[in-house]
């Protein structure tokens, strides 16, 4: 029996043929799905059939930052949508089980790509494809009646600007363990600039491209979204603030050195990748929203992504990490924080 970190597959096996005897017909194995810098996601087997187990991280965890029901809750709920999200077997919210909460679902094929290499070996046709499909995906999520799905209490949409911003300020109180130079400039000056919410639709939180699976359907079907992932920080809001992390993203990756050790991703330097004018273009066309004034939601996003880094930070300097990519993450901060402040001028 193979068992990585923060997995116990006996105590899980136990619970599988309790909860859900049909998916278990021999000894489990598992592997830790790399990539994560947040939940901790393996790919558990049996021989026969395999499935994904997806749990938060170990040791210091960010209040509500990793909540399993919420990401089980909105998968299972947008399974009749256009939005591709896999099939969910099993919640478990009792941590006496593995240590923690966590869920079990389908998995899906697909690659998240997350660098620009593996896209440039698909070409420029493909990518350009690849990106179209993803923001096509975003603004289908963003057309989704979420009361119509039973996600009426999934959030509270009114305020939802000025909660967030006091929300991620309180996860940085929570793993703020040094000075971050311009830090507390972009606080006030994104408290001193929330604007009007554009609207309320279901939101997913950390839209990017390497949180979606992408596969090869047959029969012409081509580069098709298969999966959207990482789910652990949605919830009902204003939609242009995922457009504004998937663009501050794309930003990230755009500047300095394209190295894993410098960026989350580096996949839209790949040839063909939509750029942010563009991504910004097919979004406003397709969904029909005001796109013209995205200034506080991209300083937003930077704040969130900064504080979302931090907390990796945190936890990796005290050991509490598992997987590997790690090295020189609190070096991408203050880069972000300067972004924030760039973009609320």
């Amino acid at each position: 029996m193979t068992e990585p970190q923060g997995l116990d597959l006996g105590a899980l096996r136990v619970w599988l043929d309790a909860q859900v005897p049909e998916l278990v017909n021999g000894e489990l194995s598992a592997t830790l799905i790399t990539g994560g810098k947040s939940n901790l996601t393996y790919s558990v087997g049996d021989g026969t059939q395999e499935y994904v187990v997806r749990r938060p991280p170990l040791g210091h965890v960010l209040a509500t930052a990793h909540d399993m029901s919420r990401e089980y809750t909105v998968m299972a709920a947008l399974a009749p949508t256009a939005v591709p999200v896999p099939k969910m077997h099993a919640l478990c919210m009792d941590i006496d089980v593995i240590g923690s909460p966590f869920y079990v679902m389908e998995k899906v094929a697909g690659t998240p790509y997350s660098r620009a290499s593996d896209l440039a070996i698909l070409g420029e046709d493909r990518t350009r494809t690849i990106t179209e499909r993803m923001v096509d995906t975003l603004v289908d999520l963003h057309a989704v009646d979420y009361a119509a799905i039973g996600l009426a209490d999934f959030g509270r949409p009114e305020g939802y600007l000025g909660r967030q911003l006091r929300r991620w300020k309180k996860q940085l109180d929570s793993s703020r363990s040094r000075d971050l130079a311009g830090m507390d400039e972009l606080i006030a000056g994104l408290s001193a600039s929330v604007p009007a919410e554009s609207g309320a639709t279901i939101v997913h939180g950390d839209f990017r491209l390497d949180n979606l699976l992408v596969d090869t359907l047959p029969n012409g079907g081509g580069d098709q979204i298969t999966a959207v992932l990482d789910w652990e920080m949605s919830t009902l809001g204003d939609p242009l603030t995922d457009l504004a992390v998937l663009l501050a993203y794309q930003q990230m990756g755009e500047s300095g050195p394209a190295t894993q050790a410098n960026v989350v991703t580096d996949a839209p330097r790949a040839p063909g990748y939509l750029s942010r004018d563009e991504i910004t273009a097919r979004y406003a066309a397709r969904s029909g929203r005001d796109v013209s004034e995205l200034g506080f939601h991209l300083g937003l996003a930077f704040f969130k992504l900064a504080v979302i880094l931090e907390g990796i930070h945190y936890r990796h300097s005290h050991g509490q990490t598992v997987g590997t990519g790690f090295d020189g993450i609190g070096d991408r901060i203050v880069p972000l924080i300067d972004a924030g402040r760039a973009a609320i001028r």
